[in-house]
């Protein structure tokens, strides 16, 4: 049987999230990390390309358990901090991208041309954070195992799946996934800029089509309401998924690891109890998804 991972967006958060999700799974006897292909947009895209280079899905949530150790530990920070982005921008159009009123390309070009003149630390240095995750691969690696990842062409608006025939390096291809507009820099790949592939979907699961059974993890739902296009998106995705003959898992945040996200999925500070929601989620479904994965 054929499988495959789709990892959704969630900002820093999502990353905790998922990371302790995969893991308490694979604690439990269901791993993840055997997929035949994983697909990954921003948040899912770092965690994907971990998984895809070798990490024990078992493993994923030590390191982030660690740093939040460490941080309890460390002395307060003094100093200015920086002040949050503001993004009503941001969600307006990526609202308005959801809807059949414009061309969802155009709008993401919107997007793209604010990214571009944000103030945000620099590109360099944003790619510098990925930190020893990425430390010491060459400019050209992609991981055998089957992987993508997505991303937003910041001038055009045009849809980017980067995978191994792409040309590109997993380092940048990642950082372009998770360039999250008016946070991160757009990220330079064959001389042109790209930002986040959350700004066409927050999964792109559509796109993992041709598998047998497709685990889709997703974070962001909307509010459920009848204007809700996240939701509605989500589930085309899913309905088609189904019509390609895909049997689709879908894994969403339980209301656990809700309230252990809080309303800022960017805010690192809510890292530690969001890995750990995920461990205990991982653990209690394990039961439920053994059956359909082994």
């Amino acid at each position: 049987m054929s499988r495959a991972l789709v990892l959704g967006g969630g900002g820093p958060v999502g990353i905790a999230w998922e990371c302790g999700l995969i893991a308490g799974l694979a604690q439990a006897g269901v791993d993840l990390g055997a997929a035949d292909f994983t697909l990954g947009t921003s948040a899912g895209s770092f965690v994907g390309a971990r998984l895809a280079m070798g990490a024990e899905a078992a493993g994923l949530a030590e390191p982030i358990l660690a740093e939040a150790a460490r941080a309890a530990s460390a002395a307060p920070r003094e100093g200015p901090q920086r002040k949050p982005a503001d993004l009503r921008f941001l969600m307006e159009k990526m609202t308005e991208a959801q809807t059949s009123l414009r061309n969802p390309a155009e709008v993401r070009a919107e997007i793209g041309a604010w990214a571009l003149a944000a103030e945000t630390i620099g590109e360099d240095d944003f790619i510098a954070s990925f930190g020893r995750s990425f430390a010491g691969l060459a400019a050209d690696y992609w991981p055998e195992r089957g992987y993508a990842c997505t991303a937003v062409d910041a001038e055009t608006g045009g849809f980017q799946l980067w995978t191994k025939d792409s040309g590109v390096g997993l380092t940048r291809a990642v950082a372009s996934s998770c360039s999250v507009p008016g946070v991160y820099p757009p990220v330079t790949l064959k001389g042109r800029r790209y930002i986040d592939g959350g700004m066409r979907s927050g999964t792109n699961a559509d796109l993992a089509g041709g598998h047998e059974l497709v685990v889709l993890v997703a974070l962001r739902l909307g509010d459920g309401g009848p204007n809700d296009r996240m939701r509605a998106r989500l589930e085309e995705e899913i309905a088609s998924l189904e019509d390609g003959g895909s049997e689709v898992l879908l894994i969403t945040p339980d209301a656990a690891s809700q309230t252990a996200f809080g309303a800022n999925l960017m805010d690192f500070r809510r890292r530690p109890g969001a890995v750990q929601a995920g461990l205990d989620q991982g653990r209690a479904l394990a039961a439920e998804l053994a059956a359909r994965w082994s």
